[in-house]
C-alpha cells in the first residue's frame, strides 16, 4: 500500500481486497500457473506461501484493513482439481529444500489424504527424496501406507522400490545370504510387505521375524495383507515357524492375521487347534481371492474340529466355518444346538437364504414364543424369520425389537418381511410414535395413505430418515405450511426431495439465493425437473453467478454463453455430478459433450485436464479417446475410466486401443499391470486373454470373480472358464451313470472360482453334478445370468433327482433355486407348496415369468394358504410382486381397500397389463378420491396404477401434475387412448429430433397427450422429459 501511495496510485482498501480475491480464486482454475508460479518464488516466498496454507494455528491473515481467510483458501486449494497435484509437485520439488523435512512430510500427507491417489503415478516417485531423515522417512511411509488402496498396483510397487531403496541403504548389508528385511523394516513396509520377493522373504532371519510377530501390531499389519498370495503367505508362514514360536500355539495363531488363511500344518493337528484355526480364519472373506482355496482349508478344519464329536456338541466352536454345512446336515441339528450355539451363528456371515431359514426356524422352535428376547439375538439370521411370524408377534415388542436388530438388517429382509413388520406396527393405534420409531431406510415403506392420518409431524420426525418422493413431496407441502423459515425445511434429511417448482418459483430472490447452497449440496437427491427448475430460477434472479453447472439444464443454446474463461470453473462442477441422473436427454448430453470439447479444445494434454473433468471422462466421444488425449496424461486418464459403468461399445474399442499404446501386447505385461487393467480385460480377444490367462491365471480369476451377477463377454467367460479347467483336477464318479461316462464333473471349487464364467458349463455336464456338489452350490448356480434355458432345465432336472419331486421339496430348496426356478413349467409350479408368501416372495425376485407361470404361482399360493382374494393382506400383495399382474379383472375390486392404501407405491412399480391397471386406478379412487383432485404425491405414489386415467381424466388432470407420472407410468400408457380424428391440433414440429430425444417412448403417444392435455407442445415436452428413461415396458 506504501508502494501504491508513492507513486499516487488510486485505490482503495475493499478493491484491492476484491483483486486479491480475484486473484486467488482464479489461480484456483489455472493448476499449472500456479505451478509454474510457485516455481519462480524463491526460497523465502515459498516458506511464507506454504506456512500461511498449512499452518493450523492461524486461520486469517490481516494486513492493515485487509483480511484473508487462509483457512478458506486452504479448504478450496485442497478441495479443487489440480490444485492438489500442484501442491503435491512443488512439495517433492522444492519444500524439501527450504523446510524441514518433518514439515513438508506434514504438508505431503494433508494433500494425499484429500486426494483421490491417481495422480500418484509411478515416474512420481522417482522424485520422492531419498536422504530423509529416520522420523521423517518413518512418518513419510506411515502415509503411503494409508494411501495403499487408492493408488495402482504399478504405483504400490515404485513406492515399495522406493522405500526398499532407503531401508537396504540404512541396513548397510553386504552380505547376499543375510537378508535386509529386520523386524523393524517389516513395520515400516506395512502392506507393502506383500511386494517382497519370495526369495527375500525365505532369507528373514528367524529371530528378526520372530522379534516382528511379538510386536503387539504386527497382527494389526498382517490383518490388511489383504492381497497377499499363497505362495508369499506360505514363505512367511515357513520364516514364522523357523522362529521360537509354536505355530500350534493359540497365542502364535491369534497373532497370524491373513495369513492364517493359508496354514497348512494339519497334519496330527488336534481338535482345539483347529477350533482356534477356525475361528481366526473368519476374517479370511477379506482377501482379494483365493476363496475356493480357503473354503477348502475350512472344511479340512471343521472335520478335524468335529473329530469323535457331534455337530450337536461343536457348532457353537465352529466359527463360520458352519456357513460351509449342508442343509441336509443342518437340518439334522437338534434346536437345542441352534439355541446354546446362537452367539455364534447371529455374527456370522455368508450364509446363504436357505441355511437362514433352517437355522431360524430351528432356534424359534426352541423358543416356543417368539418376542423381544429371542429375535434381538438372532442378528444374521433375522431374514430366516417367516414373514407370518413376524406378524404375530406383539406389536409393543415388535417395535422394540425395530429399534436395534431389525434396523440392523433390514437390508436382508425381503419386501413381504418389512411389509409384515411395518404394518403390524402401525395396527398398534398410534400412528405417530409409531412413524417416530422406524429407522433410516426402513421410513421408505410406510405409505403415503398412513402419512396422510398423522396430522401431527415436526421436521425432527424425518431428520435422519430416507424418504420416497411421493412422501417427501407431500412432508414439504404438509410441513411448509408451519414452518416459514426455508432452511429449516431444506436442511432436514430428504425433504428438500419433495420441493416442487412453484415452490422454488415462490421463494423471493434473497432467500433463494442465501438458501441455494442446500440444493447444492443435496443435489444428488434432487429430481433432473427440480435441478431444471431451480436453473430458471437461478437464471431469473442473478445469471451473472449462475452456478456452470446449472446451464447445463437450461436449453442447449445457452451452453453457447460459457466464455472461455468460463470453461474451467464448468468443465469442474459438470466433473463432480453424474450426468446421466442429470440429463436424460439424449441431445441435449450431446450438446453438453461438444460444448465440453470445445472447451477442451478437443484434446487432453496433460493429467491436469483429467483432474479437471473429473467423471466427464466417462462421456468422452470415441474420437477423443483415439486422438485426443496426449500420451503424458493416458496412463491417468486410463486409470479414470476404470470406473466408467456405462461406456459404449464404441468407446470400449479405443479404450483397449489405448491400454495397449500404453501397456503393450500381454506377453510383455508386468503382474501389475494386469491388476491394474483389472475391469477392461474383458475388452480383449480370445487369443489376448489366453495369453493373459497363461501369464497370470490368479489374477484373471480374481477379476472374473468380482463381477458375480454382471453380463460379460463369452470370450472372456470361455477364457477363464479353460483357465481354471486347465488348473483343477477334474472329478469323475468312481462308477458314473452310462451317460455320464467321460463326461467332465463340475466340482465345488471349480464352482466357487468360476463365478459368472459356470455359464460355460454344458447341460449334460451340469446334470451330471454330484448331489452334495448340487446343495453346497445351488444357490450360486441360481445366480448366475449367463444361463441358457437348456443350462436352466439341467439344473432343475438335477434338483428334482437331488430333492424328488417338485411336490416334495421344502420352502429352503424352493427359496436356494434363484434363476432355475425360471425351468419349472406350470404344472411343476403347481405341485410346489406356496403356502408360505415367503416361498412366493422368493420366486417374485425373477422377473422372467411368462403370464401362465406368474398365474400358477399366483393361483397356487391362494390354494396352498387358504386365503381368498379379499382376505390378502398388505404383505401377501408385496410378497406376491409381479405374479399379482396375473389376477383377473374382475379380481381386483376384491382386494381389500385398506391393505391396498398401505402398499400402493410397492404395486405401481408393476408393469401389469392395461386391463389390470385400469382395474388399480379404480381401486385407487377409493383410497385417495377423485382423479382430478389427486395431488403431486399421489400421482408419483401410484407410479404406474396411474396410467390407468382414461382419456377424460387425463384431460382434466392439471398440467403442472404432468412432471409427478413415473417413467414407467407413461410408458404404460396405451397409445390407443389418445388417437384423435382432429388432426389439426398436431403441432408441426420436426418430430424425428423429438422422438429420438425420448425413443423410450412412442412418439405418437407424446403427440396424443399433448393433444388431451391442452398444453402447448413445448410445455409439454419440457414437463416430461426429464423423468423419460429407462427401456421398461408394460405386459400387453
Amino acid at each position: 500500500m506504501a508502494y501504491f501511495h508513492s507513486r499516487n496510485v488510486a485505490f482503495t482498501v475493499s478493491s484491492l481486497q476484491a483483486t486479491m480475491e480475484n486473484y486467488l480464486e482464479n489461480l484456483l482454475y489455472q493448476p499449472q500457473k500456479l505451478l509454474a508460479d510457485f516455481r519462480q518464488t524463491d526460497d523465502q516466498q515459498l516458506q511464507t506461501a506454504m506456512k500461511y496454507l498449512f499452518e493450523d494455528k492461524k486461520s486469517r491473515l490481516e494486513l492493515d484493513d485487509i483480511v484473508i481467510d487462509l483457512e478458506e483458501i486452504q479448504y478450496h486449494a485442497l478441495q479443487t482439481p489440480g490444485v492438489n497435484r500442484t501442491l503435491f509437485l512443488i512439495t517433492l520439488e522444492k519444500c524439501f529444500l527450504v523446510m524441514s523435512s518433518i514439515e513438508c512430510v506434514d504438508i505431503l500427507g494433508r494433500v494425499l489424504r484429500v486426494s483421490p491417489g491417481s495422480f500418484l503415478q509411478p515416474e512420481i516417485f522417482g522424485n520422492l527424496p531419498r536422504n530423509l531423515q529416520e522420523d521423517s522417512f518413518k512418518n513419510l511411509s506411515s502415509v503411503f501406507k494409508d494411501l495403499y488402496d487408492k493408488i495402482s498396483a504399478r504405483s504400490q510397487r515404485a513406492l515399495y522400490s522406493w522405500m526398499t531403496q532407503i531401508l537396504q541403504k540404512s541396513a548397510n548389508s553386504t552380505n547376499d545370504s543375510v537378508s535386509w528385511v529386520s523386524a523393524e523394516n517389516l513395520w515400516i513396509l506395512g502392506r507393502y510387505m506383500v511386494h517382497l520377493p519370495f526369495e527375500e522373504i525365505t532369507k528373514i532371519s528367524p529371530v528378526e521375524i520372530g522379534l516382528f510377530i511379538s510386536y503387539d501390531n504386527a497382527t494389526k499389519q498382517l490383518d490388511t495383507v489383504y492381497d497377499i498370495t499363497p505362495k508369499l503367505a506360505h514363505a512367511f508362514l515357513e520364516r514364522i515357524n523357523s522362529s521360537s514360536f509354536d505355530m500350534r500355539n493359540t497365542s502364535t495363531i491369534h497373532r497370524l492375521g491373513l495369513l492364517v488363511c493359508f496354514y497348512d500344518d494339519l497334519e496330527e493337528l488336534e481338535a482345539t487347534v483347529a477350533q482356534v484355526l477356525l475361528h481366526q480364519m473368519i476374517k479370511c472373506n477379506q482377501l482379494q481371492g483365493f476363496q475356493a482355496d480357503v473354503q477348502k482349508l475350512k472344511a479340512e478344519l471343521l472335520d478335524i474340529a468335529m473329530e469323535n464329536q457331534t455337530l450337536n456338541d461343536t457348532l457353537g466352536s465352529l466359527s463360520d466355518a458352519v456357513v460351509g454345512l449342508t442343509c441336509s446336515q443342518l437340518e439334522a441339528l437338534s434346536p437345542e444346538a441352534v439355541h446354546n450355539a446362537i452367539s455364534t451363528l447371529n455374527q456370522v456371515s455368508g450364509w446363504t437364504s436357505s441355511q437362514v431359514i433352517i437355522l431360524s426356524t430351528k432356534y424359534l422352535t426352541h423358543e416356543k414364543v417368539i418376542s423381544f428376547y429371542n429375535v434381538s439375538q438372532m442378528g444374521a439370521l433375522l431374514a430366516g424369520i417367516s414373514t407370518q411370524a413376524f406378524y404375530s408377534m406383539d406389536p409393543k415388542e415388535l417395535s422394540h425389537v425395530n429399534k436395534g436388530t431389525i434396523s440392523q438388517h433390514v437390508s436382508d429382509l425381503s419386501p413381504a418381511q418389512q411389509q409384515g413388520i411395518l404394518s403390524k406396527m402401525l395396527e398398534a393405534g398410534d400412528v405417530s410414535s409409531t412413524v417416530m420409531d422406524i429407522q433410516g431406510v426402513f421410513f421408505k415403506e410406510v405409505s403415503l395413505f398412513d402419512l396422510w392420518k398423522e396430522p401431527g409431524f415436526n421436521a425432527t420426525v424425518v431428520k435422519e430418515k430416507e424418504l420416497r418422493r411421493s412422501q417427501a413431496l407431500f412432508l414439504y407441502d404438509f410441513l411448509s405450511r408451519t414452518m416459514t423459515k426455508p432452511d429449516d425445511l431444506l436442511s432436514v434429511g430428504q425433504l428438500v426431495k419433495g420441493i416442487t417448482c412453484q415452490q422454488i418459483e415462490t421463494m423471493s430472490s434473497d432467500s433463494f439465493l442465501a438458501h441455494f447452497k442446500y440444493f447444492e449440496n443435496k443435489l444428488h437427491l434432487l429430481s433432473p425437473y427440480q435441478v431444471n427448475c431451480l436453473a430458471w430460477k437461478y437464471w431469473k434472479e442473478s445469471r451473472s453467478s449462475l452456478p456452470p453447472f446449472l446451464l447445463s439444464a437450461l436449453p442447449a443454446r445457452y451452453l453457447e454463453l460459457i466464455s472461455d474463461s468460463q470453461c474451467v470453473p464448468f468443465l469442474i462442477s459438470l466433473g463432480k455430478i453424474q450426468l446421466n441422473t442429470l440429463i436424460l436427454d439424449s441431445h441435449k448430453k450431446n450438446s453438453i459433450i461438444r460444448k465440453v470439447q470445445q472447451c477442451l479444445n478437443d484434446s487432453i494434454t496433460d493429467e491436469y485436464d483429467i483432474d479437471i473433468i473429473g467423471n466427464l471422462i466417462c462421456h468422452l466421444p470415441p474420437a477423443i479417446i483415439q486422438s485426443g488425449i496426449h500420451l503424458r496424461a493416458l496412463a491417468t486418464a486410463m486409470d479414470r475410466l476404470k470406473f466408467c459403468t456405462s461406456l459404449s461399445p464404441e468407446q470400449k474399442i479405443e479404450v483397449k486401443h489405448k491400454l495397449l499404446e500404453l501397456h503393450g501386447l500381454p506377453q510383455n505385461w508386468t503382474v501389475e499391470t494386469a491388476k491394474d487393467i483389472g475391469p477392461f480385460l474383458v475388452l480383449f480377444s480370445g487369443d489376448e486373454l489366453s495369453v493373459i490367462a497363461a501369464k497370470f491365471p490368479d489374477i484373471l480369476q480374481q477379476t472374473a470373480s468380482k463381477m458375480v451377477g454382471t453380463q460379460l463377454p463369452k470370450e472372456f467367460l470361455w477364457t477363464v472358464f479353460e483357465s481354471i479347467q486347465n488348473t483343477s483336477r477334474n472329478c469323475f464318479f468312481f462308477s458314473p451313470p452310462l451317460e455320464c461316462q467321460g463326461v467332465t464333473i463340475p466340482s465345488s471349487d471349480d464352482i466357487l472360482k468360476l463365478a459368472e464364467a459356470n455359464a460355460c458349463w454344458s447341460p449334460q455336464e451340469l446334470l451330471c453334478m454330484e448331489e452334495d456338489t448340487f446343495t453346497k452350490n445351488v444357490e450360486m448356480l441360481g445366480t448366475i445370468l449367463s444361463f441358457s434355458q437348456p443350462q436352466l432345465m439341467a439344473l432343475k432336472e438335477k434338483a428334482k433327482q437331488v430333492w424328488n419331486v417338485p411336490s416334495y421339496w421344502k420352502n429352503h430348496h424352493v427359496v436356494s433355486l434363484g434363476r432355475i426356478a425360471l425351468a419349472l413349467n406350470e404344472d411343476e409350479l403347481k405341485q410346489l407348496n406356496l403356502s408360505s408368501i415367503d416361498t412366493v416372495a422368493s420366486l417374485s425376485q425373477q422377473t422372467e415369468w411368462t403370464l401362465g407361470q406368474a398365474s400358477a404361482i399366483l393361483r397356487g399360493f391362494l390354494e396352498d394358504s387358504g386365503h381368498q382374494i379379499q382376505e390378502l393382506k398388505s404383505f401377501d400383495l408385496v410378497g406376491l410382486g409381479a405374479n399379482l399382474c396375473a389376477i383377473s379383472v374382475n379380481e381386483v375390486p376384491l382386494i381389500s381397500i385398506s391393505e391396498f392404501s398401505t402398499v400402493a407405491a410397492r404395486i405401481g412399480t408393476l408393469l401389469c397389463s392395461t386391463p389390470i391397471l385400469g382395474a388399480l386406478k379404480r381401486k385407487a379412487e377409493a383410497v385417495f378420491g377423485d382423479p382430478t383432485e389427486w395431488s403431486s404425491s399421489v400421482i408419483w405414489e401410484l407410479g404406474t396404477i396411474a396410467a390407468g386415467l382414461t382419456k377424460e381424466e387425463l384431460s382434466m388432470l392439471d398440467k403442472d401434475l404432468m412432471p409427478y407420472f413415473q417413467p414407467s407410468a407413461i410408458k404404460c400408457i396405451p397409445e390407443e387412448i389418445f388417437k384423435s380424428e382432429d388432426s389439426s391440433l398436431v403441432p408441426k414440429h420436426n418430430f424425428s429430433v423429438l422422438c429420438s430425444s425420448l425413443s423410450t417412448v412412442p412418439c405418437s403417444l407424446l403427440i396424443a397427450l399433448q393433444k388431451t392435455v391442452y398444453q402447448s407442445w413445448t410445455t409439454l415436452l419440457n414437463k416430461f422429459s426429464y423423468y423419460i428413461t429407462g427401456h421398461h415396458h408394460c405386459h400387453s
